[in-house]
């Protein structure tokens, strides 16, 4: 009741911290906590070989360069992709011990095992809820064989290919929060909320206000956010903060103190369903910049899509396989009624997708690639981050090289400096090629969107990095001739008003700090 006259305070702003958790961070984990001790053992290792060992350093050295050598041999041989090749055996030949085994240490995947094969189990369990659209194939089929074959290829992965949802697309994430608000109010069932960042401030807090309120009319509301909140933007104990509001609440994947590589695949999704009929996704995360409510990097430019319809399933789908790997029992039935709740025809194919780092498919990169392969007029992309692997340079370049006009937009203000020295180190390529790069003038460009030919448009999660495309758990919706391409066309168009183009000539004389950190980055960039 507490919580409820301090919302009411506040405009409808509901907390539950008294202050904002800092932004230090208070403890190293994960792979830097790793390469720190890493580090440590091979300057030990040197400084013991010196000291006690010196009259054996030729037989030693023998040794050290025939496992290096058959380690890069091993490595080379790997199934992936060449550009992780390369820099893996850079790292292994200039720091051998080093490189050795922080590569052991990554290969056997300690602290996968275990959430792989429980989610294999899962993905396996629920697949009886994944519908297999026979004569939806069959049309699209003979409508058009190139989309039907990519549809095809995210059906055996378990997405199937929707009709009869409509689709609202979202240029702002302040536009989104204001019908997102609208819909909560109506939800009469129940809520899942799945978000990589969640944040105290005026967006959460009118979200967790509406929350709160469904929860005592008896709605089911379910909340899961990232395990990073839990050093970043909320404390440990927040589950059972907002447990006392009656909202199921949990981290995904908590940071702690001890070594895995488990923290190297975060929960990067953003999905809101309610009642299995509506959708959200998108880049918005849940805090006060995604709204320009708080101004980090200038303007904030982001985009989500609402879906209303069919396709929803596959958002809800998606969320109960996630909240599922930390339950011992695995509940499905209730949240896939059919939805039939005064739907009209709507026109195109809406076809929802996740992606796992935990299966040898990235459908994240495949269906880009497909994109940029299949184009014949123009593929324009926005992306925050620029981390290109082999693969997708390559498709982008081919595409400018044989007449697609191919655009992209970034920030002309990022978060982080190595991640613009790397996204630059790919400029004169892509620039040569024909690819056209432009630079968000007002700030910060977050949007994850591809659009194509007035036919295709990807709107989501995914990045174009190697943590998105490799390492994350992420999700998007691949739009098919529906009109929301047009609206995602236009809103392409108006935010290349305000940026500039990247010439030719500012490309060779960018400083030469960041042309040298982007090229010594590049031989990092696919484990960073």
């Amino acid at each position: 009741m507490r919580d409820k006259e301090h919302a009411e305070e506040n405009g409808g702003v509901l907390r539950l911290l008294k202050t904002q958790k800092g932004h230090i961070i208070q403890i190293f984990c994960g792979r830097t906590l790793v390469i720190i001790l890493l580090l440590l053992i091979q300057l030990l290792f040197f400084f013991a070989v010196v000291r006690f060992l010196s009259q054996y350093i030729p037989y030693f050295l023998g040794s050290y360069i025939l496992f290096t050598a058959a380690m890069l041999i091993y490595v080379m041989n790997t199934h992936q992709d060449p550009t992780i090749k390369l820099s893996w055996c850079f790292i292994i030949a200039v720091i051998p011990v080093f490189g050795i085994l922080l590569y052991l240490f990554t290969d056997l995947d300690l602290g996968h095992r275990t959430e792989q094969k429980l989610l294999q189990q899962i993905e396996k369990e629920s697949a009886v809820y994944v519908m297999e659209p026979k004569k939806l194939m069959a049309q699209i089929q003979e409508e058009d064989k190139g989309f039907c074959h990519i549809a095809d290829y995210a059906l055996k992965n378990g997405f199937p290919i929707y009709q009869n949802t409509h689709v609202t697309h979202f240029p702002l994430g302040e536009q989104m929060l204001e019908e997102l608000l609208l819909q909560l109010e109506q939800a009469s069932s129940f809520i899942f909320l799945e978000y990589f960042i969640v944040e105290e401030g005026y967006m959460w807090g009118k979200v967790l206000n509406t929350l709160a309120k469904k929860a005592k009319e008896g709605v089911e509301v379910r909340v899961m956010y990232d395990g990073t909140c839990s050093f970043m933007t909320l404390p440990y104990n927040y589950p059972e903060k907002m447990q006392k509001l009656g909202i199921q609440c949990k981290a995904f994947a908590p940071i702690h103190a001890f070594v895995s590589t488990h923290y190297n695949n975060r929960d990067h999704r953003k999905i809101l369903v309610i009642d299995g009929h509506t959708g959200f996704t998108g880049g918005v995360n849940l805090a006060d910049e995604y709204i320009n409510r708080r101004q980090k990097h200038g303007h904030w430019k982001d985009t989500a899509v609402m879906l209303k319809g069919e396709a929803v399933r596959t958002l809800t789908l998606l969320f109960l396989q996630m909240w599922n790997i930390s339950e011992r029992e695995h509940i499905y039935e209730p949240y896939f009624i059919p939805v039939d709740r005064g739907l009209r025809q709507e026109e195109g194919y809406v076809l929802p997708y996740g992606d796992s780092p935990l299966d040898d498919e990235r459908i994240g990169e495949m269906i880009y690639l497909d994109i940029l392969n299949t184009a014949q007029d123009y593929v324009y992309i926005m992306t925050p981050y620029m981390i290109l692997d082999h693969q997708m340079m390559t498709a982008m370049t081919f595409a400018a090289k044989r007449g697609v006009n191919v655009k992209l937009i970034l920030p002309s203000k990022s978060d982080s400096l190595f991640t613009v020295a790397l996204a630059k180190s790919h400029y004169l390529e892509l620039t040569r090629a024909g690819v056209e790069i432009y630079e968000y003038l007002p700030g910060f460009v977050h949007a994850k969107q591809f659009v194509s030919d007035n036919q295709k448009a990807v709107v989501g999660t995914i990045n174009l990095d190697y943590r998105s495309l490799y390492l994350h758990f992420e999700c998007a919706v691949y739009l098919y001739q529906t009109p929301a391409v047009q609206d995602i066309l236009e809103d392409f168009q108006v935010t290349l008003a305000k940026c500039k183009k990247v010439t030719l000539e500012e490309i060779q004389n960018e400083r030469l700090f960041v042309k040298l950190a982007g090229s010594l980055l590049k031989l990092a960039a696919p484990l960073m």
